[in-house]
């Protein structure tokens, strides 16, 4: 739990400009200059941008940490799909041991896939391929799936090695935080002044976090789901999270962000003990004592537990769901090409 607790103050050093992130100027400095020249690299044509016969829109965030970047992967999936795309998945995986490309199903352990990346093929049902490089992986994609008619990267903003047609800016209430980069503050890259071209900005928060014109997401629990029940596809239902008030509850998450996700429980009537874990924590043992009655999870979480090894404990799956604003998807939509068309991407 060090790391944990280490990680927490880091945190929130990156939301004030103080003694610990003063300190850590000369290091951002120094990132700054590394990520600059390879930046400029890309744009004189010392290194370059592969392009794919389908457009490319890459999903990330410009601050380290949770923001809401896997749900909103997600949710961008179906938008695409409901428009009459044909939409796959790819991602570096993180937390997985893939450098070659790996397509991945059910039965790839998230060790090597990564979770989130097992996560968007559960809930979208749609191709996704994880590795190192992802120009690779998309390739590796499109070879295996004819259909695919657009490819969304999670995450992969700064990987400039991947041509992109749109791009979007995932922002949580942190906005820039301290304004400052890596390491004294949260930026991977500077803020820009203006949302820059082919860009869309979405706000997982309550109102806009940084001056970029933006949209909201409403982002909600669409109930709960017994561990086993999840896992066979079955969908959570309201009426079971609420049947789970009055009842003491372990609340467990690894994510960057525990809080967001207690919080929301507890707006929705239920008693919980919180029990927060490191970001992408692997489950390797439960962090919950045997005899705990009730158990909830997220979604993320839900993938590295196998409900043979549950025990006695009921653990409950609390999925997120996003909702995009009509705005956002018509304007994305208006970015790309019809659906079925290939073409030779020449973005940088």
């Amino acid at each position: 739990m060090a790391r944990a607790s280490s990680a927490e103050r880091l945190q929130r050093a990156w939301l004030s400009r103080g003694l610990l992130a003063r300190s850590l100027l000369p290091l951002a400095w120094l990132y700054a200059c590394v990520t600059g020249i390879r930046r400029q690299l890309f744009r004189v044509g010392l290194m370059r941008s592969e392009s794919l016969a389908v457009p490319v829109v890459v999903v990330g965030n410009l601050v380290a940490g949770g923001a809401g970047k896997t749900p909103t992967v997600m949710a961008i999936v179906t938008a695409l799909r409901s428009a009459g795309y044909t939409p796959g998945v790819i991602s570096r995986g993180y937390g997985g041991i893939a450098d070659e490309p790996i397509e991945v199903t059910r039965d790839v352990p998230p060790n090597q896939s990564g979770d989130e990346p097992l996560l968007i093929h559960l809930r979208t049902r749609a191709p996704v391929v994880v590795g190192r490089r992802r120009a690779a992986a998309a390739q590796h994609l499109l070879a295996r799936h004819e259909l695919v008619d657009v490819i969304v990267s999670d995450d992969g903003l700064q990987h400039l090695a991947l041509a992109r047609d749109v791009q979007v800016l995932v922002f949580d209430e942190r906005g820039g935080g301290n304004g400052w980069l890596l390491p004294a503050g949260p930026l991977r890259e500077a803020l820009p002044a203006a949302v820059p071209a082919r860009t869309l900005v979405v706000y997982n928060a309550e109102a806009a976090a940084t001056p970029l014109a933006g949209t909201l997401v409403k982002r909600a629990l669409s109930g709960a789901v017994l561990l086993r029940d999840w896992w066979r596809g079955e969908p959570a239902t309201m009426s079971a999270l609420h049947l789970l008030q009055g009842h003491p509850l372990v609340a467990a998450a690894g994510l960057a962000r525990p809080e967001r996700f207690f919080e929301m429980l507890r707006r929705e009537g239920l008693s919980i003990t919180p029990r927060a874990l490191p970001d992408h924590h692997d489950f390797a043992s439960l962090p919950w004592a045997a005899h705990t009655p009730n158990v909830i999870v997220t979604e993320k979480d839900a993938i590295k537990l196998d409900p043979e090894r549950m025990g006695a404990s009921r653990v409950w799956v609390a999925p997120l769901d996003f909702q995009l604003d009509a705005t956002f998807v018509s304007t994305l939509i208006a970015m790309l090409p019809p659906p079925g068309t290939r073409h030779g991407n020449t973005s940088a």
